[in-house]
C-alpha cells in the first residue's frame, strides 16, 4: 500500500498530492462507508444491555463487556496495523478487514450463548481495527493537500459520527425487533459495501515486505490490554474478583507500555518499529494527538452517560432515548463535510477554538441536569456538544496527519486510532467511577435513589467539562494550517533511518 517517498525537494518527485490534474477520489467513498459501518458497531450494543442481561441471565457488569471487549480488542490490534498496512495493498487490507468484520457480525447474529456473543464482538473489533488506520492512511496518501479538509470532513463522518449514532440506530431496531437484528441489519450492508469496494479498488500497489517485531506486538498487548481492562474494572465498581486486581492490571499495563516504548526507540535506530514514535517529534501531530484523545474521552463518556440518565432518571424507553440523541448525531454528520470545506478556505483556528469552547459550554450545561430538566434544554446542550465536536475533529485530523512525512502516515494513523480507543475506554471508566462514587456517597447521606442518580450524573458530566477545559487550552496552541513543509517540525538529523529499510536524505 505504501510507496517509497522521494527525497525532499527532489524535482523528479510527483506525488498524487502534487499532481496538477485533480485525482479521482471516488474510491474513498467506499472506504468511508465501510468504516462508518464497522465503527457504528462500537456503541450499537449500549441500548441492548438490559435485554441481554435477561435473555442470557448475566449481570450488567458482564454485559458491559460487549462494549468494553470491543474497545479492548481494538486497542490491542491497532498498533500492528502500521506494519500491516505497509505490507499489503489497499485492496488486500480492505478485503481482509471487511471479511473478518462480516464473519464476526454473522457469528454475533447467530450466537447461542453470551460467551459466543462476546467472542463474536472480538472478531468484529479485529476487522474494525484495520479499517480506521486504512482509511486515514489512504486519505493522506492520495489526497492533495488543498483538498484534505473537504475529504477529511467525510472521514470525520465515519470515525466520529458513527459512535454517536450507535445508540440511535440500536434504539430504532430494538423498538421493532430482537437484539439479533442489530447484527442482522448490518451484515447485508457490510457485504454489499465489501463487494462494491473490491470491484473499485485497484489491484496493484507497491508494498514493503519487512518483518514484524513480535516482541513489540506482545508488549503492546500486555500494555493496552491490561490498561483498558483495569480502567474498565475501576469504572464498573467492585465485582467478584479480588479488590487489588484492577490496580494490579493498571501496573502491569503501565510497565508493559514503558517496555514497549523503550523497544520502539531502540528499533528506530537499528530495526523496524511496530509504531514509529518519531511521529511525536512533530509538534502539530503531538498536539493533535492529545487534543483528539481528550475530546474523544469527553465524547464517549458523555455518550454513555446520557442514555443512562434518560432511562434511569427520566424513565424514557430505548426508542425515545435514541430519538432524543439523534439530532446531535445527525448534525455532526451533516456538518462534517461542510466543516472540511471551511477548513480548506480559512484554516483550522477559526474552527478549533470556537469548537472547543462550544464543547465546554455544552458539557457545562449538562452538569446542571436534574429530575425535571426540560428535554428541550437537554437536546440543545447535546446538539451544541456534537456540532462543536464536528468543528474540532475534522481540522485536527487534517492538521495532525498532514504534519507528518508520507512514510509516517500509517504509523501516525495507527497511533491516533489506538489512542482513541484507549481514551474512549478511559473516559467511560472514569465517568462511571465518578458517577458510582457520587451516588454511593449521596445514598449514604440519606438522599433518595433519583436524587443520588442525578447527583452522580452531574458529576459525570463534570468530568467531561474538566476535560473540555484542557481541550480549549490545547486548541489555542494549534496552528492555523498544515506547515508548508513537514520537515520544518522534524528534529531528526539528516540521513536518519526511519525503520522502513530505506534512508531519507534531504536535499
Amino acid at each position: 500500500m505504501t510507496t517509497t517517498p522521494e527525497p525532499t525537494g527532489s524535482s523528479s518527485a510527483t506525488s498524487p498530492a502534487e499532481s496538477p490534474q485533480a485525482p479521482d477520489y471516488g474510491v474513498l467513498r467506499w472506504l468511508v462507508l465501510a468504516t462508518f459501518i464497522v465503527i457504528l458497531n462500537e456503541t450499537i450494543m449500549i441500548n441492548a444491555i438490559p435485554r441481554l442481561t435477561e435473555e442470557f441471565d448475566v449481570t450488567t457488569r458482564s454485559a458491559q463487556w460487549l462494549t468494553s471487549g470491543f474497545l479492548l480488542t481494538m486497542a490491542i490490534v491497532i498498533p500492528t496495523t502500521g506494519w500491516f498496512l505497509q505490507r499489503v495493498t489497499t485492496r488486500q487490507a480492505f478485503g481482509s478487514a471487511m471479511a473478518v468484520f462480516c464473519a464476526g457480525t454473522l457469528l454475533a447474529a447467530l450466537a447461542p450463548t453470551f460467551g459466543v456473543l462476546v467472542a463474536a464482538r472480538v472478531v468484529q473489533a479485529a476487522g474494525t481495527a484495520i479499517m480506521m488506520p486504512l482509511l486515514m492512511t489512504t486519505v493522506m496518501t492520495i489526497v492533495r493537500e488543498q483538498d484534505r479538509g473537504r475529504i477529511m470532513g467525510n472521514v470525520t463522518l465515519a470515525i466520529s459520527v458513527a459512535p454517536a449514532l450507535g445508540p440511535t440506530v440500536s434504539g430504532g431496531i430494538l423498538a421493532i425487533g430482537s437484539w439479533r437484528w442489530l447484527f442482522g441489519a448490518v451484515l447485508p450492508v457490510a457485504v454489499l459495501i465489501t463487494w462494491i469496494g473490491l470491484r473499485n479498488l485497484a489491484v496493484g500497489g507497491e508494498t514493503n515486505q519487512g518483518a514484524i517485531d513480535w516482541t513489540s506486538v506482545a508488549l503492546s498487548a500486555f500494555g493496552f490490554g491490561p490498561l483498558v481492562y483495569g480502567l474498565s474494572q475501576l469504572g464498573e465498581g467492585s465485582g467478584t474478583g479480588p479488590s487489588w486486581l484492577p490496580a494490579a492490571m493498571l501496573v502491569v499495563g503501565a510497565l508493559s507500555l514503558g517496555a514497549f516504548v523503550a523497544r520502539q526507540l531502540r528499533l528506530q535506530r537499528d530495526g523496524v518499529p511496530l509504531l514509529d514514535l518519531r511521529t511525536l517529534l512533530h509538534r502539530t501531530y503531538a498536539l493533535s494527538l492529545g487534543l483528539m484523545a481528550l475530546a474523544f474521552m469527553a465524547m464517549l463518556g458523555s455518550m454513555i452517560l446520557l442514555p443512562l440518565y434518560l432511562q434511569g432518571v427520566r424513565g424514557l424507553s430505548e426508542l425515545q432515548t435514541g430519538l432524543l440523541v439523534m439530532p446531535g448525531g445527525l448534525a455532526m454528520g451533516l456538518l462534517g463535510p461542510q466543516v472540511g470545506k471551511v477548513f480548506d478556505r480559512v484554516g483550522a483556528r477559526p474552527l478549533i477554538i470556537p469548537g472547543a469552547v462550544g464543547m465546554l459550554v455544552g458539557l457545562a450545561l449538562l452538569t446542571q441536569v436534574g429530575a425535571t430538566t426540560p428535554y428541550a434544554l437537554i437536546l440543545a446542550a447535546h446538539v451544541l456538544l456534537m456540532v462543536s465536536l464536528a468543528a474540532v475533529f475534522t481540522p485536527v485530523f487534517s492538521l495532525g496527519l498532514g504534519a507528518l512525512p508520507p512514510h509516517l502516515y500509517s504509523h501516525g494513523s495507527s497511533l491516533l486510532a489506538t489512542l482513541q480507543q484507549v481514551a474512549g475506554a478511559a473516559g467511560t471508566a472514569v465517568v462511571i467511577a465518578v458517577v458510582s462514587s457520587r451516588e454511593t456517597g449521596l445514598l449514604a447521606d440519606g438522599a433518595g435513589e433519583i436524587a443520588a442518580r442525578v447527583g452522580g450524573t452531574q458529576w459525570g458530566f463534570g468530568v467531561g467539562a474538566i476535560l473540555a477545559v484542557v481541550v480549549v487550552a490545547i486548541a489555542v496552541l494549534m496552528p492555523g494550517r498544515v506547515p508548508s513543509s513537514y520537515d520544518e517540525e522534524a528534529t531528526e538529523p539528516e540521513g536518519l533511518e526511519w525503520g522502513t529499510g530505506e534512508r531519507v536524505v534531504a536535499d
